[in-house]
Formats: structure tokens, sequence, C-alpha cells
């Protein structure tokens, strides 16, 4: 068994256990204390896959605690109904990835007015007293993902022209009410705009909903045709509805294609010319920070930051571009993925190609 399906595996064990309306995963152990893990979604192929098992891996390592898991679904109000779950489930710190940041400062007060101390995983809660911030860098994955993308594009025969301004970039951005979806976009407009480049339209997508982003590029498609050069794809979810409005509407010369997480099929498409790169961010380490802080916050023991952000102690993470050169390099070099998760039978000519074997 690869160690995708192993870890897919996983994730469907811990589902087929979960129980309660509030959607949180049935509990075992837990002499030393409660922690509350509540991931925002689903879609994004990340959290189950390996948000989740590292988390909880780690923790088991650390002492005999209890996880309260639970997945919201992109819904903020299931989200907050699990925060509330967890806590009267006697939870002692929670670990949030918000679905909504602005919505889950409720979550936060709830928990502190309990005594429960809250560490903000991933995307940073807009406001409430936190007790600890593991994320990444966002802005610098906006810059990467632009970067790549103004730099292929400089190397490309089919290049956009600033004089002429006849071709240009389609921006489809993450969800409205994601905090990071904001950094990311900030940091890739930044880098666009100091090259010069036009952009022909831009797409908050609801949900980071791949439907949607297909939806609303097939739009552009009708609209601007060949003269999209290339997508902004704030993440591979996103990328790859964008990916299928582009060959469903025969753009050429094919777009560049940016994208963010280094999911399996993103690298797949990597392999194939069909998405140019992806942000690859090491999950590991960023949910073994968590369960680490949590640990330490439930046994009453002082956490140390980096940094501070809003006045919240705070670890930040370097994110790595990965294109068609570099996989060997980084997701396979890591264990995120094996060259038997990539290369399946429809990928063994594009990975020879590439010199995986």
């Amino acid at each position: 068994m690869t160690s995708a399906l192993r870890r897919i595996a996983a994730a469907l064990l811990g589902a087929v256990i979960a129980l309660g309306a509030a959607g949180c995963a049935a509990p075992t152990g837990g002499e030393e204390g409660t922690i509350a893990l509540l991931l925002p979604d689903a879609k994004t192929a990340r959290y189950e896959t390996f948000d989740r098992p590292y988390f909880e891996e780690r923790v088991e390592e650390l002492g005999d605690f209890r996880v309260l898991y639970s997945n919201a679904d992109q819904d903020a109000a299931k989200q907050q109904q699990q925060a509330e779950a967890a806590l009267t489930g006697g939870a002692g710190v929670l670990v949030l990835d918000p679905v909504d940041a602005n919505a889950a400062v409720t979550i936060v007060r709830e928990a502190n007015a309990q005594g429960v101390p809250v560490i903000s995983y991933d995307r940073l809660v807009a406001g409430g007293d936190l007790a600890y911030y593991v994320s990444f860098d966002n802005e610098k994955v906006g810059q990467l993902q632009a970067a790549a993308l103004t730099e292929a594009l400089a190397s490309d025969d089919a290049a956009i022209e600033p004089e002429t301004q006849q071709r240009g970039i389609l921006m489809v951005n993450g969800s409205p009410t994601d905090s990071n979806a904001a950094l990311f976009k900030s940091g890739a407009q930044r880098v666009i705009d100091e090259a010069g480049l036009t952009v022909l339209s831009s797409f908050d997508t609801p949900e980071w909903s791949p439907d949607l982003a297909q939806e609303w590029v097939a739009g552009q498609v009708a609209q601007f045709g060949d003269r999209i050069a290339a997508v902004y794809a704030a993440n591979d979810a996103t990328a790859g509805g964008a990916v299928a409005a582009l060959r469903a509407g025969n753009v050429t010369p094919f777009p560049i294609v940016t994208g963010q997480d280094a999911e399996l099929t993103a690298i797949q498409r990597i392999l194939t010319g069909d998405q140019y790169m992806t942000v690859y961010k090491a999950i590991r380490p960023q949910a073994e920070r968590a369960a680490d802080v949590a640990v330490a916050l439930l046994r009453g023991e002082e956490v140390s930051a980096p940094l501070e952000i809003e006045g919240t102690p705070t670890t930040l993470l370097d994110p790595v571009a990965v294109t068609v050169e570099n996989i060997a390099d980084t997701v396979i070099a890591d264990g995120f993925w094996t060259i038997d998760d990539i290369c399946t039978a429809e990928y063994a000519a594009a990975c020879e190609q590439a010199g995986l074997r």
C-alpha cells in the first residue's frame, strides 16, 4: 500500500468513528487532558490527509491525551457548534483553523471565558485573545506563485507584451472569508504589478470551490479566449477547476497556471504540463508545532515563539515553490508523496521524461 493510500485509509477510518451532530471524532485515552482540533473543510485534501494524522500522531507521542477532532465542511456555523461541543466535552485547549476568520472571534471569546487557550492554526483569527499562532509566511506564498508565473511568461515566446496590453492574467483568488487568502492575493498582486503585467479579471472564490472557480474561468474564456496568458490560482483545488475550463475552451497557447498545497493531482498536472507550479508547505512541522504547543499549554507550561503577530506568539514556516524541475528535491525528498504515489500508469511516461524513477 502506498503512503498516500495509507493516509487516506487512516482518514476514512477516522470518519467512520465520527459521532454526534457536532461531528467530533470519538476520543480514546486522555488521562492527561483533552485537546480539540477544529479544521475547516474537506475540499482541500491536505486537512484530512496530512494535518489531522500528523497532529494526532505527535500528540500521541507526547503523552496520554484525548484529541477531539472536528471538520466543519466549510460551514462557520457548524464550526461554532463543534467548538461549543468540544468545550462541553472537556477540551482544555482548542487548535482552531477557522472557516471564517471574523466569525471565529466568537469561538475564541467563548473559550477564553472558560479559561481555555486557543491556538490559531494555519489561518489567523481576526481578533480575540490567542495563545499562539502557527502557519506559513502567507504573503511569501503569493509572491512565490506570482514570481514563478512572471518568470515563466518572460521566458515564453508567447509572453505578454506590456506595451500592447493584448494578453493578460486571470486571478482566481481564495475564499473571501479566509484571512490567508487576502495575504496570498496581496503578495501575488505586488509581484504582478512590479512586472507590469495586465490583470484581465479577478475573482474571490467562495469556499475555495473548484466548481465555482471552473465556472468563473469558463466565463472568462468566453470573453477573453486566447488573450489569457496565465491564471493565478491561489490553491491546487481552484487550479484544477481553472485547468478544466481552459481545456474545455481550447485556449491556445495553454496558459501558465499556478497553485498551492502540493496536492497529488497538482503534482501530476505539473508533470503533464497542465499546471506550471504549486507551493509546497511542509505540513508535518506545522502540525507538530501546534501539537507541541497544545500539550505545553495543557500542562501549564510557558511557550516561546520566534516572533509576534498582533501580540500573539507566532511561528511562521517557509513555503517552497515546486515546478517539474524540483519535484524530487521537495515533495518526494520529504516523503510527502512517493514516486509510486505520483507515477501511476497514466503518468509513467511523464515521470520518465521528468527523471522520476
